[in-house]
């Protein structure tokens, strides 16, 4: 199966302001089809909100940005179409109770009942299971995931999953749809060093196969396009959450660099802010 063709991105000034202040401001975006894009800054410096606003989950305040021809704010509904999230706390959560097989089957009845064509609706039942197969199939070879290699094979309980393993099922989940831009978030969050290589090789792969991939990251890997949420690159000394410099304390990020309260809120502001999820 060909893989699917990426989606240029492109911004200029782009900007989001919630109701705490600016999210992220003055971003600056120039990636081929099929780049791997890597938003770096630490928790709470709008990196979330970027990968949102840059798959069409969030409305933009200011700036431009045309993500595969597609204007942004004009066409979200259209980019949400060919775009796909995958690792994203608070809207593509994994449930811990359920197992590898179970959320599979689920993403694949969701894409065939909401995101596959009319006429593939109307195939015969024994040709829609095989097409789903093949579809999960094809996804899991993507995110690099053995199901036979679990404690308990395709049987294994979300909980039970090392991180490692639950960020590549959501990138699977994600793959199924056969996304044009795929947003990966927190790609290194209590991560070591091997993992963090090990997670960014899969990315650098999914995009060598053709998907624009946009990974929210603290630190982004030599190769990638690097997008900069860093305070310093604000104005007026905001940092990405809406306050500034001066009032802005270690308590804002966790002790292993991961993100943490604020950048939570910062998302949930912005959903407040936008309406869209």
């Amino acid at each position: 199966m060909d893989g699917p063709l990426g989606l240029g991105v492109t911004a200029r000034g782009f900007g989001l302001r919630g109701p705490r202040g600016w999210a992220f401001r003055g971003v600056e975006v120039d990636a081929e089809p099929g780049a791997l894009i890597a938003v770096e800054g630490p928790s709470g410096s709008g990196r979330t909100c970027l990968l949102l606003a840059l798959t069409g989950r969030m409305r933009p305040t200011e700036g431009t940005a045309t993500v595969g021809g597609l204007r942004l704010p004009r066409q979200m509904s259209a980019l949400r179409r060919v775009s796909a999230l995958a690792h994203v706390p608070g809207v593509t959560d994994l449930d811990p109770a359920l197992t590898v097989a179970e959320h599979l089957r689920e993403r694949a009845l969701l894409q065939r009942r909401f995101g596959d064509s009319v006429r593939a609706l109307l195939l015969p039942r024994a040709e829609r299971t095989a097409r789903a197969r093949r579809g999960i199939d094809a996804a899991l070879a993507a995110a690099g995931l053995d199901p036979a290699t679990l404690p308990k094979g395709p049987r294994t309980a979300v909980r039970d999953l090392e991180r490692t393993e639950a960020l590549r099922l959501s990138i699977a989940l994600a793959s199924i749809g056969r996304p044009r831009l795929l947003g990966v978030d927190d790609t290194d969050l209590k991560l070591s060093a091997a993992e963090r290589a090990e997670v960014w090789a899969l990315l650098a792969s999914i995009a060598a196969s053709g998907t624009t991939v946009v990974a929210v990251c603290s630190e982004a890997p030599e190769g990638a396009v690097t997008v900069s949420t860093r305070p310093d690159a604000t104005d007026d000394g905001e940092t990405g959450d809406g306050e500034t410099d001066e009032d802005t304390t270690d308590e804002d990020t966790t002790a292993d660099g991961g993100a943490g309260d604020d950048e939570t809120e910062e998302a949930d502001d912005a959903f407040a802010e936008t309406g869209r999820a």
